[in-house]
């Protein structure tokens, strides 16, 4: 595993498709954000976070999503993206991304990603739920104070 992604405990990795070129002969931006989902689908599967959601009603929803593209991709590479939980309040928590090619052997881009703990059934944010919260702790080795930015 590239020393770029050390510190992510969820790591996937992906082709790049030739569908994904645009008429800049580069992959689009958008490509990037479906990378960051790809992961974070994978992240959250870890967790049971699914789970969680069909028993409860509480599951994730994203907020915001952000990425800064440093390279740009093109067909054919594969890529790993890496995804961790950088912050945690008591309703949301921070997603950190980091897309690295293979081809070129760098970083081509690193993005966030805001989500929140999200009632679907009374449609309104909830709480984190406990497992959920424990699950991630144990997932990034480490416990997580409540932020400040609550």
């Amino acid at each position: 595993m590239p020393s770029d992604l050390e510190g992510f405990p969820v790591i996937i990795e992906l082709p790049v498709q030739w569908g994904e070129m645009d008429a800049f002969n580069h992959v689009n931006n958008v490509s990037y954000f479906r990378y960051f989902e790809s992961a974070r689908i994978a992240y959250i599967e870890r967790l049971g976070y699914i789970e969680t959601m069909n028993a409860t009603g509480i599951g994730p929803i994203l907020a915001s999503a952000r990425c800064e593209f440093k390279r740009p991709l093109t067909y054919p590479d594969k890529i790993l993206v890496g995804i961790r939980v950088s912050d945690m309040g008591t309703d949301r928590f921070t997603m950190q991304f980091r897309i690295f090619s293979q081809k070129l052997h760098k970083i081509a881009a690193e993005g966030d990603g805001v989500i929140v703990s999200y009632n679907y059934r009374e449609r309104r944010r909830a709480p984190i739920p406990d497992e959920v919260r424990r699950r991630i702790e144990e997932l990034e080795g480490r416990a997580f104070p409540i932020s400040p930015r609550e």
